[in-house]
């Protein structure tokens, strides 16, 4: 079919091809005002998915000492405990059975060479590589985190003739945890350990442990904790800096620094020393003993679910970051589009193709489908009926099944004609008008609309570029008291309004609401109508005529006030469907993004972004923060919060501006954060799940409460300023 251009004129086709209708599509969804209907259990699902990116925090967060953080405690010690002293007086490996330490020193000439908080996966191999080369042995006392991070290290270490030691699962100071603290630091170090080299250890040595001379009562409470969790403690008699004196054995505790090690051990050797682990210096049995199967299954489950939390965990992060520079992004590209689009509409300098007018005022038809709108009908009709438009105005009212006397209402009205027909969705409602109708160009407005009296004359003065199909209107909220109702605002200016202006210049307009409106009767004719494959028949629509050659523009000054739910549970309820119908165009029209003009790219990679990925990682985000607050440095998340939401006011405070609203509603921005942004992306996961399960979501209208039925001769908007227009 050749559309038709303003006069019934014929026009050459215009770029790019109608998609094809599906045949037979799915019978018209049907209004209610039921609560929708969608797939059960998928919440339970949700929140367990919660408890598991809970969990991988929590657990990453205790390997690396974040939730639990400890301190060593400052270097003023404590020496008044009398088994301290003991220890302070006897050998570096200490028994703590039945509860007074007996200790044990290493034989002359022998020297145990121990390392401490690895494995790591630079220093360990090259550690090991100088102690193959000088036939030496050593003990590591292993951090269990970095063995099930690196178990690989400590299966050669054992490989190679070395022992291994138990030095706490997180590294924490254990004179600084409660004792289920320190019995859970023993136990999991343990289970990695079996689950990377099928061995448990009886040696133990405290983090931030030092010289066994200078151990303290608080570290000899920790040193009975590890006692009775079958460990024998094993502490220092030199470090890295210091050799035997005389011949005398030790206990050396050394640097994993190969340069370090290799001078150390040709020092020893010259002097005659053996370099061997504790156990064989001590003259005790291999410190190894095996690991039973069900320690070794835990085990290795513990190391894969701490690899994969810490994995997680790195992923959300550079995520998060990625999602705060788009988000930042788009909130900076979208305002430079904004201001272009302001100045080209205002300064007179819009595009060539844009600034053809009527010879004069063309006919037009209005459609309003309309069901159990009685609470908002009269003024929707009286405002059009009051229209400041010039022109001949057919105004058709489709009364779509109502049963609370909407269509006696709308026929009060002189000149106005109500269609009655069964109920069987905007959709049909809408082509019943279409066919109705006597005019080529066309007016859509919802039941709950009031249009100021310029706005038809502004949508239709766009209309005179025959290369533009569809117009969408300035949308705002008219019921705009309460917390609800400021915050729809908010976004209306902000979410819907500023994006439009962008879509304009990018060409990729995806949604003409169904507030406000205008379009080529010819231009829907050419893809059959409104379609009834989606909830969202605007956004179907739309992108239709889109995908059809069609420019879609926005005109600002084009206002129309509508009363938005009232309510949490009529928001939520409205929301699900728009984002449902979104997620319904989006996959009928995915063809678009391999098609040669960008439209598709543009406009379903945009949703497909900002409208499906992102919100699914926005209750991550409300996790993190939680958790970051509660273990860690509250100040960066509140600076991040505070920086985000700063961003937030200067955008708004813009987008009010041009569309000449005060700036005053921003007050309530701040408290969006909190009940209305999840309330947002509950409706994206709940939407994407019934999408993806194949639930068959049934039309349900938001009940209207009547909180705004316009005033009588309603504010316009022009370049930005209050006006009381009355002309086109």
């Amino acid at each position: 079919m050749t559309p038709a251009g303003p006069g019934g004129r014929t026009r050459p086709p215009p770029r790019g091809r109608s998609p094809r209708r599906r045949p037979g599509p799915p019978s018209a969804p049907t209004a209610t005002t039921g609560a929708p209907s969608g797939p059960r259990g998928h919440w339970f699902l949700f929140a367990a998915g919660l408890l598991l990116v809970a969990a991988a925090l929590t657990l990453n967060g205790h390997a690396t000492d974040v939730v639990g953080e400890t301190r060593p405690p400052p270097p003023a010690a404590d020496h008044s405990s009398a088994e301290s002293a003991a220890v302070r007086r006897g050998g570096p490996v200490v028994n703590v059975t039945g509860g007074r330490p007996t200790s044990v020193r290493v034989p002359g000439r022998t020297v145990a060479l121990t390392f401490d908080d690895g494995p790591d996966p630079v220093s360990t191999p090259r550690v090991l590589d100088v102690l193959a080369e000088h036939g030496a042995k050593a003990t590591f006392f292993v951090v269990g985190s970095k063995v099930a991070r690196h178990p690989d290290l400590a299966r050669r270490i054992v490989a190679e003739g070395h022992e291994l030691g138990n030095h706490g699962y997180s590294h924490a100071d254990l004179t600084q945890v409660p004792g289920w603290r320190l019995r859970l630091e023993s136990s999991l170090t343990q289970r990695a350990l079996a689950g990377a080299t099928g061995l448990h250890t009886t040696l133990a040595r405290p983090p931030h442990s030092g010289l066994a001379s200078a151990t303290t009562a608080s570290q000899w409470e920790a040193m009975k904790g590890l006692a009775a969790e079958g460990h024998l403690i094993v502490l220092s008699d030199l470090d890295a800096e210091s050799t035997p004196a005389r011949g005398a054995g030790a206990v050396v505790t050394m640097r994993e620094s190969d340069e370090t090690l290799g001078r150390a051990l040709e020092t020893l050797t010259g002097q005659g020393y053996r370099a061997v682990t504790v156990s064989e210096a001590i003259g005790m049995p291999s410190a190894h003993r095996r690991a039973g199967g069900v320690d070794r299954f835990f085990g290795g489950a513990l190391n894969v679910a701490q690899r994969a939390s810490e994995t997680f965990v790195d992923v959300l992060g550079w995520a998060l970051v990625a999602a705060g520079a788009l988000t930042l992004g788009r909130f900076g590209f979208f305002v430079v589009l904004a201001a272009v689009h302001a100045h080209q509409t205002r300064g007179g300098t819009r595009r060539k193709h844009s600034v053809r007018v009527w010879p004069g005022p063309p006919p037009v038809s209005v459609i309003v489908p309309a069901y159990n709108e009685a609470a908002g009908i009269e003024a929707t009709v009286r405002s059009l009926v009051a229209t400041g438009y010039p022109g001949e105005v057919e105004i058709i009212v489709v009364d779509d099944g109502s049963t609370d006397g909407t269509a006696d209402l709308a026929a009060g009205f002189p000149g106005v004609r109500v269609i009655r027909r069964p109920n069987g969705g905007k959709s049909a409602a809408l082509n019943t008008g279409l066919a109705h109708a006597s005019h080529e160009l066309l007016i859509m407005l919802d039941g709950d609309t009031v249009f100021e009296r310029a706005t038809i004359g502004r949508l239709v003065r766009r209309l005179a570029d025959p290369a533009v199909g569809a117009v969408s209107g300035n949308t705002k909220v008219g019921n705009r008291r309460g917390a609800i109702g400021r915050w729809q605002h908010i976004e209306y200016v902000i979410g819907f309004n500023l994006d439009r202006r962008a879509f304009e210049l990018l060409d990729c307009m995806a949604t003409v609401p169904g507030a406000v409106g205008a379009f080529r009767r010819s231009a829907l004719e050419a893809l059959g109508g409104v379609s009834a494959d989606t909830l969202a028949e605007d956004t179907d629509l739309t992108m239709a005529l889109c995908r059809a050659g069609w420019r879609v523009v926005y005109e600002e000054n084009a206002v129309a006030w509508t009363e938005a739910p009232a309510s949490l549970g009529q928001l939520w309820k409205q929301r699900y469907r728009w984002c449902y119908g979104t997620l319904q165009a989006m996959w009928k029209h995915r063809h678009a993004v391999i098609e040669r003009h960008p439209f598709g790219r543009r406009c379903l990679g945009y949703l497909a972004l900002f409208h499906v990925l992102l919100p699914l990682l926005a209750p991550v985000v409300d996790l993190l923060a939680v958790y970051s607050v509660i273990v860690d440095d509250p100040l960066p998340v509140v600076a991040a919060w505070a920086g985000f939401v700063t961003v937030q006011m200067a955008i708004g405070w813009y987008a009010l501006l041009l569309d000449g609203e005060r700036a005053s509603a921003l007050w309530i921005l701040p408290l969006q954060q909190f009940v209305y942004r999840q309330l947002m992306y509950l409706v994206v996961i709940q939407s994407l799940v019934t999408a993806l399960l194949g639930v068959r979501l049934r039309w349900h209208g938001v009940r209207r409460e009547g909180t705004f039925n316009g005033p009588a001769d309603p504010p316009a908007v022009h370049n930005g300023r209050r006006s009381a227009t009355t002309g086109r």
